[in-house]
């Protein structure tokens, strides 16, 4: 497999646009916005995995500190009795929607005994908040913590024993979140991406300040001609409707997911979308992580593929935690693999992590 690091610093500032990193600028058309004001709920299962006879489904809301109503996908195990259980806020990855990558992570973990709520973050899929199609450091964040606050108010769970995955870019959030939310007792994160990182400094901290100043730059100006029409402008799509043969390894990657039957859905943006043009606004300027030796004592989990682009991401992030730590790199495996391959991605291991640490 060919990794980012055999791309030019100028092919991953042209990818990172690509793969949702957040550095894409130019205008185009507002052809994939939607209004979604209120939450519009499917009630149809039109998730991209099968249904488990093992689990119990439903969709459920709830409102985050900014009022941001959150709409999830809540798995219960189906022999539960009348104990009260464990539970998991999971979401991710950045751009995905939760029929996707975080609700596969939430029925699976239902089936080990946990009641899991995958959801969608602010701004997109079924979730309400507008502009659409836009991320924040902050409210995402603050998305896990609702998440947390809708799990510790219901009657069959025990609040002392609530957890956090996080899948991709919503793994540097997940810890994130963690970090300042002492109800968390324990996070796991799957090909974690540390998105203000890659959207302040680019792959492997290779933006120039040039470059970074120019990107600023020409977003500040965006921000002027949105002000002046009252709306957003939506910047390029994340992936093309067809590969050319020229993309680098792992754009590759993420279109096989994304942009084919095995994992495309109409609500995601990495399917079917693209960012605000300003999008990367407040990553660039808000470091996620500031804090992540504060997870401890809470126990940490980082999974990531051996052959994954964003593998140094994880292996940073565990330098930089504090003891209880653990990194587990998956022999064989890229980044991707981890959203869906079932075969690799471990969760015999998270089962037993989060029985472990959820006590």
């Amino acid at each position: 497999m060919q990794t980012s690091k055999n791309l030019s610093r100028r092919e991953f500032i042209k990818t990172s646009a690509l793969t949702g990193a957040g550095l894409a600028l130019a205008s185009s058309s507002n052809a994939f916005a939607s209004s979604n004001k209120t939450p519009n709920m499917t009630t149809k299962w039109d998730k991209v995995f099968p249904r488990s006879n093992k689990v119990d489904h439903e969709k459920v809301t709830f409102k985050n500190r900014y009022g941001i109503t959150l709409v999830a996908d809540l798995y219960l195990p189906k022999n539960r009795a009348n104990k009260l259980l464990p539970a998991l806020a999971i979401s991710g990855p950045f751009g995905a929607v939760k029929e996707q990558s975080s609700g596969l992570y939430a029925q699976t973990m239902a089936e080990g005994g946990f009641v899991a709520v995958a959801f969608d973050p602010s701004y997109i899929g079924e979730s309400s908040g507008e502009p659409r199609n836009m991320a924040s450091p902050e409210i995402n964040t603050e998305d896990f913590s609702a998440a947390v606050d809708y799990l510790s108010i219901q009657p069959f769970i025990n609040r002392n024993q609530i957890g956090i995955i996080g899948v991709c870019g919503f793994g540097g959030m997940g810890l994130n979140a963690t970090a300042v939310d002492k109800r968390v007792k324990a996070v796991a994160v799957a090909s974690m991406y540390d998105m203000s990182r890659v959207m302040a400094k680019g792959y492997y901290d290779k933006l120039p300040l040039e470059e970074r100043t120019q990107i600023l730059e020409k977003m500040s100006l965006q921000r002027t001609e949105d002000a002046k029409k009252g709306s957003p402008t939506l910047g390029s799509r994340i992936l093309p409707g067809k590969l050319q043969g020229n993309e680098p390894q792992f754009v590759v990657d993420y279109f096989n997911y994304y942009r084919t039957p095995r994992g495309f859905h109409p609500r995601s943006l990495n399917s079917n979308g693209a960012w605000t043009a300003t999008n990367a606004f407040s990553f660039m300027n808000m470091p996620l992580l500031t804090y992540i030796k504060e997870i401890s004592p809470r126990p940490v989990l980082i999974i990531a593929g051996e052959n994954a682009h964003s593998r140094y991401f994880s292996e940073d992030a565990y330098k930089a935690a504090n003891e209880p730590k653990e990194l587990m790199i998956i022999p064989h495996t890229n980044h991707v693999d981890l959203y869906d391959k079932t075969d690799k991605i471990p969760f015999d291991k998270l089962t037993s992590f989060f029985a472990k640490n959820l006590k």
